[in-house]
């Protein structure tokens, strides 16, 4: 039987375990996934050691901080300096990163940053989702700066009215407005919002962040993370189902 899990701090609202075993039992896979609460990243080493797990998913807040204890990582993981994806490879413990796959796929379909690449983008955090995020927007050639209220390109006093101004992708990578702190969420002057922002939030739960229903209000078009999170779910189950190595 494959064993799967997921890594991370409360976890108790997490999609993933749900909908793992959801795939397991429609497909007649033999296969448990379970969440993991860790008070420290390091425990998460007994868990291939002790109880013999084949596959993690990595979460908030140790995306960045598992990539030392790894043996290898993958290129494109490396490049991003976050992993949310742990595969056990010829005893091995390989990290990767699939939620690259996931935003670059959710962003495509709602906007063409193929061809839409003339304005800036806002990145609100600057955690290890925030890496992920600044990927794939300068690989596509869009200009973005990272937001944060202590590090970053720019500290959130600094979004005056000229530089929203020259801004139309806003996408919140912090935790703000996750279930059940719902009446939190990052503080942007959402009155400078206009009907040609795009607004995108990684959170899922709550289906519409405050974040997302102040944008909404000044006309700005929104989506959520729920996309992102199953495209980043099926390419783990990819990499672990098919034992991908690293290129």
């Amino acid at each position: 039987m494959l064993r799967l899990g997921l890594i991370g701090k409360e976890l108790s609202h997490s999609f993933s375990p749900a909908y793992f075993q959801k795939k397991f039992d429609t497909a007649g896979i033999h296969a448990e996934y379970k969440a993991y609460e860790l008070a420290e990243v390091t425990e998460f080493l007994s868990l291939f050691s002790e109880q013999g797990l084949d596959g993690l998913n990595v979460t908030m807040p140790y995306k960045e901080a598992v990539m030392p204890y790894l043996d290898k990582i993958d290129s494109k993981a490396a490049a991003i300096g976050a992993v949310n994806t742990i595969n056990l490879e010829a005893g091995l413990l390989v990290g990767y990163n699939t939620d690259v796959v996931g935003f670059e796929q959710s962003v495509s379909s709602w906007l063409n940053i193929n061809q839409e690449s003339d304005f800036q983008a806002l990145i609100l955090g600057s955690g290890g989702a925030s890496k992920t995020v600044t990927y794939v927007l300068t690989n596509h050639g869009i200009s973005n700066r990272i937001v944060s209220r202590s590090k970053g390109d720019l500290l959130y006093t600094d979004l005056t009215a000229d530089l929203m101004a020259q801004t139309r992708l806003v996408v919140n990578c912090t935790p703000l407005g996750t279930y059940p702190k719902v009446t939190e969420r990052p503080d942007i002057p959402y009155d400078y919002l206009r009907s040609d922002y795009f607004l995108y939030d990684l959170i899922y739960n709550p289906e519409k962040t405050l974040f997302l229903t102040l944008g909404e209000a000044q006309g700005a078009r929104i989506k959520n993370g729920a996309e992102m999170l199953v495209r980043q779910a099926e390419e783990s189950w990819r990499i672990w189902n098919k034992k991908i190595l690293t290129d």
